[in-house]
């Protein structure tokens, strides 16, 4: 039997970051705004399914599937059937995929779990996305008893489109939720952040900063914070390390200033509890 993967208590989120390619092109994409090169190898399905499966299951922390776009890994159906049914499964996802498909394929029970917000999280992107077809979509997998909501990026430029998604969502009974636009536009910052000067500056500085996520890049790097995964630098360690340990402790960090948004946020914790933020930063 494989070694079982202990994950701290202290622990919030599992991210699979199964592809960072995606099949939309946002001018405001988080990645984009870190430079993010989307080219990277992958794991396959059964290299996924293999690692996860090693994680002892923990009450209420789903696995969440996300990328980039992680519907276009060419394994992705065969990776949601091979988790093991002791794990909840999360997907975020832009749903350029036909529904029938999923429900085909997936049964809605296989998103059941006892948190309060939706299982599968779909991105709404006025920019690059039609709005009635993305309701369609969500309100056939929402009628078919998916787990499943619609959430859009508080951009100023997307103010109509927002309070229009909005509308047709409370009509229909679907979930809906804006995020906060994470980005600096014309000297203005967008987002709340528990260390401000940790993002978007001029200055880099050196701390010590300890992780509450495991977050497992395309190629199966486990990586401290976003920053690091997004670019490829300082991975930690690797899915394929048969004495793979996870912890949660201070590392050393030379990129405070640097941080991406996503890592340094004020947000709701998985119980959506407020004020929540993913890393703990001790300058040095």
């Amino acid at each position: 039997m494989d070694k079982r993967i202990e994950l701290p208590e202290s622990f919030n989120y599992i991210a699979a970051f199964l592809s960072l390619g995606c099949n939309l092109s946002c001018s405001y994409c988080i990645n984009h705004t870190v430079g993010l090169n989307p080219r990277r190898k992958h794991l396959s399905g059964k290299e996924w399914i293999s690692f996860l499966n090693k994680i002892q299951p923990k009450k209420n922390l789903p696995i969440t599937i996300q990328g980039g776009e992680p519907t276009i890994h060419p394994d992705f159906y065969e990776i949601i059937k091979g988790i093991d049914s002791r794990h909840a499964i999360d997907l975020l996802t832009n749903i350029q995929f036909d529904p029938e498909v999923l429900m085909n394929q997936i049964s809605p029970k296989r998103f059941d779990r006892n948190l309060p917000y939706p299982s599968i999280r779909v991105s709404y992107h006025p920019e690059t996305m039609d709005l009635n077809e993305t309701i369609n979509k969500v309100k056939i997998l929402h009628d078919n008893k998916f787990s499943i909501g619609i959430f859009s990026v508080d951009h100023p430029d997307y103010q109509q489109e927002i309070v229009s998604v909005a509308n047709a969502c409370e009509k229909l009974g679907i979930f809906f939720r804006t995020k906060e636009l994470l980005d600096k536009i014309s000297h203005t910052t967008y987002g709340t952040y528990k260390y401000p000067e940790a993002v978007f500056s001029d200055t880099v500085k050196n701390c010590m900063c300890k992780n509450s996520e495991l977050l497992i890049s395309p190629e199966g790097e486990i990586y401290k914070c976003h920053h690091d995964l997004y670019n490829r630098i300082l991975p930690i360690d690797n899915v394929k390390n048969e004495n793979l340990v996870i912890k949660s402790e201070f590392r050393h960090c030379s990129f405070y200033g640097r941080c991406n948004p996503c890592d340094i946020k004020l947000k709701n914790n998985r119980f959506q509890q407020f004020n929540h933020c993913s890393v703990e930063i001790k300058l040095s």
